[in-house]
């Protein structure tokens, strides 16, 4: 049985690989550990072997995982949808969210972000898929919301996110994947707009050809996830 530190090391060779032929440095690829419903055990083991930046989808099971991790320098990123009632917390306790799929919602944050701490890392959500399932802006609505966000105060508007259709072939991810990096590459203005995330443990290749920067994997590396 494969453990923590065997996957760890497999999908560093996997992320070098695809780097590689993607003539990209690995150092322009950030790995996010997605540790939803997986132990805070695993995180300081996954801590221990050098990963440092992790990712939440609930906000309740991340605030309780944060509690338990405060002496370690962890960057928190959270990538679950956004309920308005919860963005105060997520100002208050996050380096990273991903999933801004409303102008109020990034409103909001600045809002909250509490005086004195970092400018907090945010990503515009795009439904690249336009799949009635998933949240985000439709790719038309980018640069209108790019305009809207980018000089809000407390926070740094660092790129996109999007979450291709899992049922698609690897020729369409790609498609939907290389969309994405075309609608990044068109907007500009912001010194920080620099994040492209997208890319998981089964397209993490698909997603480093097209240009992502940073990468949301949780099952290569912390295994099946348990239902509760």
């Amino acid at each position: 049985m494969l453990t923590l530190e065997d996957n760890f090391k497999k999908l560093r060779t996997r992320i070098e690989n695809a780097c590689n032929s993607a003539s990209i440095s690995p150092n322009n690829v950030q790995l996010i550990a997605v540790s939803k419903r997986h132990s805070v055990d695993k995180i300081k083991a996954l801590y221990a072997l050098g990963q440092r930046h992790f990712a939440e989808n609930y906000l309740q099971e991340a605030l309780e995982k944060q509690a338990q991790t405060r002496d370690l320098a962890i960057h928190w990123h959270f990538i679950g949808h956004i309920q308005k009632n919860k963005t105060r917390a997520l100002a208050e306790h996050f380096d990273w969210v991903h999933s801004v799929d409303r102008i109020q919602l990034a409103t909001r944050l600045s809002e909250q972000r509490p005086v004195g701490m970092p400018a907090l890392n945010i990503c515009l959500q795009v439904n690249i898929d336009n799949e009635e399932s998933k949240s985000g802006f439709a790719a038309e609505q980018v640069p209108d919301a790019f305009e809207q966000t980018k000089g809000l105060a407390g926070l740094s508007l660092r790129g996109l996110m999007a979450i291709p259709s899992a049922s698609a072939t690897p020729q369409q991810q790609l498609a939907s994947m290389l969309k994405m990096q075309t609608l990044f590459n068109s907007l500009n203005g912001v010194a920080s707009f620099d994040t492209l995330s997208m890319g998981m443990s089964r397209d993490l290749e698909i997603a480093i050809q097209a240009g992502a920067t940073m990468l949301r994997v949780g099952e290569a590396l912390f295994g099946p996830r348990p239902n509760s």
